[in-house]
Parts: C-alpha cells; structure tokens; sequence
C-alpha cells in the first residue's frame, strides 16, 4: 500500500547488518582489545545518507529475530530512515562485519552471513511494489543478486518500476557472497538488471563483472549500451567519471582528506549521488558534490554515523 504522505524520496533494497569497527587503527584484528559498533550495509548507509541531506528515505530488508536486528531498526529510525519494510527472519542471525583499520588504503572486511544472510530472503510476494514504482529513486545492489530468494525479488522490484524515476543499480560485486564466486555465474543476473536501471554507479572491478571492460570509458559505454542512461564509474584516487546517454561527460577529481576509515565513502557518495539528482542539478555539480561527501565519511571511522549534513558537504565544496 502507497503511503499516505506521496512518493518516497528514495528506497533502498538490500544487505544491513552490524558494523563492529575497532577503535584501535593500524592494529590487526587479533590484537584488537575494544571496539564500537555502528548500522551497517551499503544501502542501508545510502539511505541514512539521503536521509541526513533531508531526503525522505526507506529501506527494504530482512534481519535475524535477535538483538542485532532489533539495534538495525532502532537506528534506522534514529537515522530518520523508514524501517516499515526491514522484517524479521526466524533462524538466521543479524549479520555482523568486522574490518580492520590500516590507513590510508587498507580496510579488509570479514563478513559474517552464515548460513544465510536474512537480507537475502526478501520475497518478491512481499514487497509493497506500489511503493517501490511510485519512489522518486529506486537504488539495488548486486549483492541482492547472489542468491535466492532476493534475486527474483529484486527483478521483481525492477519490472514494477519499468525504469520510471530513477532507478540506480549499485554494481556491488562481492564475491564471497556468490555461492559460485565466479563473474561468469554473475554476469547474466547483472547484464539484465541493468536492462532494468537507468544509473549504474561502481568502481573499475564492478564495471568489469558487469561489462567486461576494464578501461573507464569504455566500463562507460559498455553500461550505456546495456541500458542505463547514466554510468558513474568510480576512479578511487583518481576521482570520478559520469558519462551520460545524451553525450554529457565529467570527470571530478576526489577532495583530499585524510583517510580514517574508508569503507563508508562510497555510501555517502551514493546518498549524495541521489541527492543531487533529485535536485536536478547539473551533472558537473552532482559529482563535485558526492565525491565531498564521500570525502568527509572517509575521515571519520564510522559509516552510516559518519554520514554529513548538507552544511558540512557545502563547506568543504566552498574551501575549494
């Protein structure tokens, strides 16, 4: 059922979960002696993004009946993230993610999704799919892809939209989550999600699954020729480059920052990312704008926490 208050600003389908960081850095995790622990999972942290920016946002979702799940909820909502459709799985426990801290590049995550995550059951039967039409943004990752039932849920979200508004598909390859973990089991389930989408965003190795390219312009127009009408491909030092289908293209160098932790930098980058385009801002500004926002998160230690506050995003776009 729609909701009452119009369209959602943006929904987000996919992994949440725990976050358990250390607030020692450059200490391996066996001699880690105290940690904190944080919301987690890529679009759970895009919609916390958005929601920091004054987007309203969703998240579509499953957790453990557990404490853990119970903290996901109550943090969503804290975040000003709706949690209506984050539901309770019997059985399998809330993810949990440890990393460890080893500025300026090295973060290894160490996922705990056994023996299945319950952000991969999701059912197709039980998404609100007139709300999933009528959002403003759609964003869905390719972890949702790996396994059913999520996989036919996530197909099923893309054909209720028909590719209205705008609808991002985050190409997230994470293959440890694939029971495969090959791009070639992959490949087919990306190719035709992203006949559903009209953004991809991912970083060189994301294009590659998905395209089988590897050079950034041509990850670019192999994602256009695939369907999308927007390829964001991300740079890591070298910064970002958005190629439209109406013959646009940008290239935004990153904000120099500090790293603290960089795993929630391309989440905040995300959120932003919906943000500007929902704003309908120019393209160059778009970029500019979510590369400081990723910038910020990746100099601080958390990732859905960390998220910025629009004036905090200006500021650092002003000292430019």
């Amino acid at each position: 059922m729609s909701d009452v208050r119009g369209p959602y600003d943006l929904i987000t389908m996919g992994r949440i979960g725990v976050d358990i960081y250390p607030l020692q850095s450059g200490v391996p995790l066996a001699e880690v002696e105290t940690f904190a622990k944080f919301l987690g999972g890529s679009p759970t942290n895009v919609a916390v993004a958005a929601s920091r920016l004054g987007r309203r946002s969703a998240v579509v979702s499953r957790t453990g009946r557990d404490p853990f799940g119970d903290y996901c909820r109550r943090a969503l909502t804290d975040f000003g993230v709706d949690a209506r459709w984050v539901t309770e799985v019997d059985g399998a426990p809330t993810p949990v993610t440890f990393c460890e801290i080893f500025p300026p590049d090295d973060f290894p995550l160490y996922f705990y999704r056994r023996p299945k995550a319950p952000d991969l059951m999701v059912r197709a039967e039980e998404l609100d799919l007139a709300a999933l039409r009528e959002a403003r943004v759609f964003w869905m990752t390719g972890t949702g892809l790996c396994e059913e039932p999520s996989r036919s849920a996530t197909h099923a979200a893309l054909e209720a939209r028909a590719r209205a508004g705008i609808t991002v598909f985050d190409l997230d390859w994470r293959p440890m989550f694939w029971p495969e973990g090959e791009v070639a089991a992959a490949r087919p389930h990306y190719e035709r999600a992203l006949a559903g989408a009209t953004v991809a965003v991912g970083n060189l190795a994301e294009c590659e699954v998905a395209t089988g390219e590897r050079e950034p312009y041509a990850c670019a127009r192999a994602l256009l020729a695939a369907g999308v009408e927007l390829a964001v491909v991300k740079l890591g030092p070298e910064g970002v480059l958005a190629v439209h289908r109406d013959g646009r293209e940008v290239g935004a160098p990153p904000h120099p920052v500090e790293v603290v932790n960089g795993l929630g930098a391309g989440d905040a980058f995300g959120g932003a990312l919906c943000h500007g385009l929902l704003e309908g801002w120019e393209l160059a500004r778009v970029m500019r704008y979510a590369n400081a926002a990723g910038a910020l998160v990746a100099g601080r230690l958390a990732c859905s926490a960390a998220m910025p506050e629009p004036a905090e995003v200006e500021a650092l776009l002003a000292a430019d």
